[in-house]
C-alpha cells in the first residue's frame, strides 16, 4: 500500500445520471420521468453542487439509444449543449463533458470544448472515452464496430490532436489593437499539420487558446487500453473499485504507468466512483434504499446485468449464483473491462446471487456503493482519501436532484467538521479546483498560418 502524498485536498464531482443511480429513479416519490430532457433538471443539480463547492458537474453519454428506453430514461441530450446551458447559470462550478473517441472528429470536439472553456471563462473538462457495440457503429455509417485496440489507438491519436489544437494559438495572440488595426498576431497562430492513422487535421483552431491552457483532460475506464490512454494524457481519471485493496492496486499501477511514459504521476487525480443513498441515520438511509431497490424490475435489473457481463438475460438465474462457466477471462469480454472485473470479483467475494447483485450496484451501475448516514459514509471517504487510495469521488447520487441535498447537507458538514474538504472555493478555473496548473502551450512543427489563410 503506497504513503499518500502530502497537502492534498479532497475533490467531490456530481455524475447526473439522468433522474439518479438507480433505475428507479424516475419513479421514486421525489423522482421525475422528465428529468433527463430538461435543461433545468441539470441546472438545478449544478447550482446544488455550487452552492456546497463541489468541483464539478460530470455528464456521462454515450451516442445510442439503449434496449433499456422502454423501462428506464438513458442518455438524451448531448453534453456539451447541456454545460453550455449550465455554464450561463452558475460561475463557479466546473464542467465536464464525455465524448467518444470513436465516433467524433478532433477539430469539432476541440472547437466546443474551447468554446465552453471560453464561454464558462475557465471551467471545463473533457472526458474521452470510447465506444463499443454494434448499434453505437450503425448509427454512424459502419457495419462493424471498430476492434478494441483500434477504438483506442484512435483515442490516443484523437487526444494528441485535440490537445494540438487548443495550442494551435499561442497566448497573446488575440491583440484586439484597434487603433492599430490589428486584430490578431497571425505569427503566433500555429497550422496542425497532422497526419496520422486515424486522422489529417491541418488546423489552426479557429478560436483563441482556452482560458484554462486547455481543458482539463479527463479519461474513464478501466481496461488495459483505458489505462494506458490514462496514463499518457489524461489529468484526473474516473475509476471503478469495490475494495480498497482494489483501489490502491489500481492508483498505484496508474501512477507506474505514467511515471513511465515521462509524466508527473503526482499531478494525476484518481477518482472513484461513489454510488450513495445517503440519509439522516443508517435506518432511514436503508429505508431509502429498500424502497428504491422494490423499485427496479427484475427483468430490467437482469438485463443491464448481463449486458455488463456479456450475458444473455436468460442465462441469469437471479436467485442462483452467476454462471461462471460462461464467465471467462476479462481480457476476452467485449463488454466494459472495467466494470466487468468490479461485479464479477463483487459477486465471487461475497458469493452474491444476481438479485443479490443488481441491490449492492445500485442499479447495475458497476461503482460502489455507499447506503448510511452522515458518519458511516464520511468514514468510508475519509479512509480510501487519507490511505492515498483516492483523490476523491465522482458523486452518483440515488436519485437527482434530492439525493445529492441528501449527501450535501448530511455528510459534507461532517468531512469539513474533519477538515477534510473545503468551506469555500479557492479559485474559479476548474484547474485551480483539481489543483492543477495551467499547462505551458507545447511547441508543435506546424507553420504559422500565413495572411492568406485568413478571410
Amino acid at each position: 500500500m503506497s504513503a499518500p502524498r502530502r497537502d492534498r485536498r479532497l475533490h467531490l464531482n456530481v455524475n447526473v445520471l439522468q433522474s439518479g443511480l438507480f433505475n428507479s429513479a424516475w419513479r421514486a416519490p421525489d423522482g421525475d420521468p422528465h428529468a433527463a430532457f430538461s435543461v433545468e433538471h441539470y441546472i438545478v443539480a449544478a447550482r446544488i453542487a455550487e452552492a456546497s463547492k463541489l468541483d464539478a458537474l460530470f455528464l456521462a453519454d454515450t451516442p445510442v439509444l439503449g434496449p433499456d428506453i422502454r423501462q428506464r430514461p438513458e442518455y438524451a441530450l448531448e453534453p456539451t449543449v447541456i454545460l453550455g446551458a449550465v455554464a450561463a447559470r452558475t460561475s463557479r462550478i466546473g464542467l465536464i463533458g464525455t465524448v467518444s473517441s470513436t465516433y467524433n472528429e478532433p477539430y469539432d470536439i476541440a472547437r466546443r470544448f474551447a468554446a465552453l472553456d471560453h464561454l464558462s471563462r475557465g471551467r471545463a473538462g473533457l472526458n474521452v472515452v470510447t465506444t463499443a457495440g454494434p448499434a453505437p457503429a450503425r448509427n454512424f455509417g459502419l457495419d462493424r464496430e471498430p476492434e478494441r485496440a483500434e477504438r483506442y489507438r484512435r483515442a490516443g491519436e484523437f487526444t494528441e490532436v485535440v490537445t494540438g489544437l487548443f495550442d494551435s494559438w499561442e497566448d497573446g495572440a488575440l491583440v484586439g489593437d484597434a487603433a492599430g488595426r490589428r486584430f490578431a498576431d497571425i505569427a503566433r497562430i500555429h497550422a496542425v499539420d497532422h497526419e496520422g492513422e486515424f486522422f489529417r487535421v491541418r488546423g489552426p483552431l479557429n478560436t483563441p487558446r482556452p482560458p484554462q491552457g486547455r481543458p482539463v483532460l479527463v479519461q474513464a475506464g478501466g481496461s488495459a487500453g483505458g489505462r494506458e490512454l490514462a496514463a499518457g494524457h489524461a489529468e484526473a481519471v474516473f475509476s471503478a473499485a469495490q475494495t480498497l485493496e482494489e483501489a490502491h492496486t489500481y492508483a498505484s499501477a496508474l501512477r507506474a504507468r505514467a511515471g513511465e511514459l515521462g509524466r508527473d504521476p503526482e499531478r494525476l487525480l484518481v477518482l472513484p466512483g461513489l454510488s450513495t443513498v445517503v440519509a439522516g441515520s443508517r435506518d432511514e438511509a436503508l429505508e431509502r434504499w429498500h424502497r428504491l431497490t422494490s423499485l427496479v424490475p427484475l427483468d430490467l435489473g437482469l438485463s443491464r446485468l448481463a449486458g455488463m457481463l456479456g450475458l444473455d438475460p436468460a442465462d441469469l438465474d437471479p436467485d442462483k449464483e452467476l454462471p461462471w462457466h460462461l464467465l471467462g477471462p476479462v481480457e476476452e469480454q467485449r463488454a466494459s473491462h472495467g466494470f466487468y472485473a468490479t461485479a464479477t470479483a463483487l459477486a465471487r467475494r461475497e458469493k452474491l446471487t444476481p438479485r443479490q447483485l443488481i441491490g449492492r450496484l445500485g442499479g447495475s451501475s458497476g461503482h460502489r456503493l455507499i447506503v448510511g448516514g452522515p458518519e458511516e459514509v464520511a468514514d468510508s471517504i475519509e479512509e480510501w482519501f487519507t490511505t492515498g487510495a483516492a483523490d476523491g469521488f465522482n458523486l452518483m447520487p440515488d436519485v437527482v436532484p434530492s439525493g445529492l441535498t441528501a449527501f450535501c447537507e448530511h455528510v459534507l458538514p461532517e468531512l469539513r467538521r474533519r477538515g477534510l474538504f473545503r468551506r469555500d472555493y479557492e479559485g474559479h478555473t476548474l484547474r485551480e479546483h483539481f489543483g492543477l496548473d495551467r499547462p505551458p502551450r507545447r511547441e508543435r512543427t506546424g507553420r504559422s498560418v500565413p495572411p492568406t489563410a485568413v478571410a
